[in-house]
C-alpha cells in the first residue's frame, strides 16, 4: 500500500509538472493551431489537382511530336504570344478538347505559384477562341487559379506573405475587419479595381480569414471586366503594341466606376447607420 500510494502522488506531480510523460496523449498546441482545409475546400483542391493533370496528360497524348518545341512554351512577350497563336491555329481547332484541358492546366499552374505572364495566356485565349468563348475560358481558369493559390496559401503561405508584404498586409487585414458585413462588396471591388495585386490578394486572403465562398464569389464575378478587356485585345492581337495599352486612363476609370457600384451598399448602410 505504501508503495502504491507512492506512485499515485509520483503520476500526480508529474501531471501536475508538465512532463513529458504526463503530457503523452494530449494535442500539441502547434499541430492543433496549424491551419487545415475543410471538406469543401480539399474537394475543390482535388478537382483542381485532377484538372490540372489531365490536362497535362492531353496534351503529350494529342500535341504533334515536331511541334513540342512551338506548343509547349509559356508566352512571356506579345510577339510569343503571336507565334503561339498561328502555331497553335490548326492544333486548337483540330483538337480543342484537348487544347482547352491543356489551356486551363497550364493556366491554373502559373495562378497555383505565382509565375508571370497569365495576361499574355487571356491575349492568347482571345485570339484563338473569341469574346465570348475565350471570356469564359479565361475566368474559369482563373478562379479555378486563384483558388488554388487560395488553399497553398492556407497550408503553407503565411510566413511568405509575411515576408513579401509585411505592411500591405497588415493594411488588408485591417481593412477586412472594418468591413465583416459587406465582405463580398469590398472583395468584388479588390477583384474589379486594381487597387491590390490579385496575386496578393490569393495568397493573403485565407490568411486574413476571408471565407473560401466569398473569396471565391468575389473572384468569379469580379475577374469578368478585367477580363473582357484583355480577351477582346486578343481578337486585335496585331494592333497591340504594348501590355501596358490594355489598361489606360480610360479604362481604369471604368474599371473603378464599376467597382464602385460593389461597395454602394456599404456606403448607404453607414450613412443610415450615423443618421
Amino acid at each position: 500500500m505504501l508503495f502504491a500510494r507512492r506512485d499515485i502522488e509520483a503520476a500526480a506531480a508529474g501531471a501536475q509538472d508538465g512532463s513529458p510523460a504526463a503530457k503523452r496523449g494530449k494535442p500539441d498546441a502547434a499541430d492543433a493551431a496549424r491551419p487545415t482545409l475543410t471538406r469543401t475546400e480539399a474537394l475543390a483542391a482535388a478537382a483542381v489537382l485532377a484538372l490540372f493533370v489531365a490536362g497535362i496528360f492531353c496534351i503529350f497524348l494529342a500535341a504533334p511530336r515536331r511541334e513540342f518545341g512551338q506548343i509547349l512554351r509559356l508566352p512571356r512577350s506579345l510577339a510569343d504570344v503571336r507565334l503561339l497563336k498561328d502555331n497553335l491555329a490548326v492544333y486548337a481547332s483540330e483538337h480543342q478538347a484537348n487544347f482547352v484541358l491543356g489551356y486551363c492546366s497550364i493556366y491554373i499552374f502559373m495562378q497555383t505559384f505565382m509565375i508571370p505572364g497569365t495576361i499574355f495566356m487571356s491575349l492568347l485565349a482571345g485570339a484563338l477562341f473569341g469574346v465570348i468563348k475565350g471570356g469564359v475560358l479565361v475566368v474559369f481558369t482563373a478562379t479555378a487559379g486563384a483558388s488554388s493559390c487560395y488553399f497553398l496559401s492556407k497550408l503553407i503561405g503565411r510566413p511568405l506573405v509575411c515576408w513579401l508584404w509585411p505592411e500591405r498586409l497588415r493594411y488588408f487585414q485591417s481593412e477586412i475587419a472594418k468591413r465583416k458585413d459587406k465582405l463580398l462588396n469590398y472583395m468584388l471591388f479588390l477583384r474589379i479595381t486594381p487597387t491590390l495585386p490579385n496575386t496578393f490578394i490569393n495568397m493573403a486572403s485565407p490568411i486574413v480569414d476571408i471565407p473560401f465562398h466569398i473569396f471565391f464569389a468575389a473572384t468569379l464575378i469580379g475577374l469578368i471586366p478585367a477580363s473582357y478587356i484583355t480577351v477582346k485585345a486578343g481578337r486585335a492581337l496585331g494592333d497591340l503594341r504594348s501590355v501596358r495599352e490594355l489598361y489606360d486612363f480610360k479604362t481604369l476609370v471604368v474599371l473603378f466606376l464599376i467597382g464602385s457600384v460593389a461597395v454602394v451598399p456599404t456606403i448607404l448602410k453607414r450613412k443610415r447607420t450615423y443618421e
